[in-house]
């Protein structure tokens, strides 16, 4: 952790929704005029396209149907861990970004399936923002979460994480079901010993719940909506949280244990403002008092 440099790690799976809540976080930062160098999980990836899949052939040639993106092999990490504690003693430190469409393409110069070079962190931010999957991993070759001021979990029921994942990967990438299915199954390993871990480290869970149906993801006709579903927002530690002043704010929210309160789920984007608001600004007042 950094009082000079703050780091802010936001923290889930494929298609748990941590993109949703980077583009919260965007607003507040917009809005309160904070400056945040952003890095994105992808870009720590070990391989590109093309060589992640001569690997996962290898690997499965050698009997090992569990290597995926999730497994902390599959990434460089030390280089993750690297830029957490460079940033947070010095502002500074390097990123790339992984290319993975057309658009970006465009945007980046680079191949679809490709990463750009690596490039040092724009200078003059206020705090670094990490969104992927994994921003608060701890384990005999690195320690993550120690690096980060706050940490943030997006964890859907796992149901509800295979639909969405399901979903947007047929729809913006074109896959089948049966392939997106494939890639869940040898992913579990990895889900159960990598990325659920992280999150007895982070600070606060948001995790959204269906009150619908989902028995089968794999055949789920649409995602369901915020409006059919229920979000439960766990507090690592609840000192300093106002929770009857979040309930009073969040029509319909009650507390569920003494760090959990439960809202409806279109109110999810509010329950972020209304307490990520304040911790950001704390974080970097702090900062430029340091």
């Amino acid at each position: 952790m950094s009082k000079k440099h703050p780091i802010i790690s936001v923290t889930g799976s494929s298609g748990a929704g941590t993109t949703t809540v980077k583009h919260t976080f965007d607003q507040i930062f917009r809005r309160e005029g904070i400056k945040a160098a952003t890095i994105e999980g992808d870009a720590f990836h070990r391989y590109d396209r093309a060589a992640m899949k001569a690997e996962l052939e290898a690997r499965k040639a050698a009997g090992d149907e569990t290597f995926s993106h999730f497994s902390y092999d599959a990434n460089v990490l030390d280089k993750l861990e690297e830029v957490f504690r460079s940033y947070g003693e010095t502002g500074a430190g390097t990123t790339r970004h992984y290319v993975h469409d057309e658009t970006e393409a465009a945007r980046w110069n680079a191949a679809p399936g490709t990463f750009t070079e690596w490039e040092p962190i724009a200078e003059g931010s206020d705090l670094l923002f990490y969104e992927g999957l994994h921003g608060a991993v701890v384990n005999d070759a690195v320690n993550l979460a120690t690096l980060a001021d706050l940490k943030i979990g997006v964890v859907p029921v796992i149901n509800l994480e295979w639909i969405q994942k399901i979903h947007r990967d047929k729809a913006s990438r074109g896959y089948t079901t049966e392939a997106v299915t494939d890639t869940i199954l040898r992913r579990m390993h990895a889900y159960v010993h990598c990325i659920c871990p992280q999150f007895i480290e982070t600070d606060v869970n948001f995790q959204r719940v269906p009150v619908v149906d989902t028995s089968d993801p794999f055949i789920a006709r649409w995602i369901p909506t915020a409006d059919e579903s229920l979000v439960v927002i766990r507090f690592k530690s609840p000192r300093g949280i106002d929770f009857p002043y979040l309930i009073s704010m969040i029509q319909g929210s009650w507390m569920s244990r003494a760090n959990s309160i439960v809202i409806p789920g279109g109110k999810m984007d509010l329950a972020m403002q209304l307490i990520f608001t304040p911790m950001v600004k704390r974080l970097v007042t702090e900062s430029r008092r340091a």
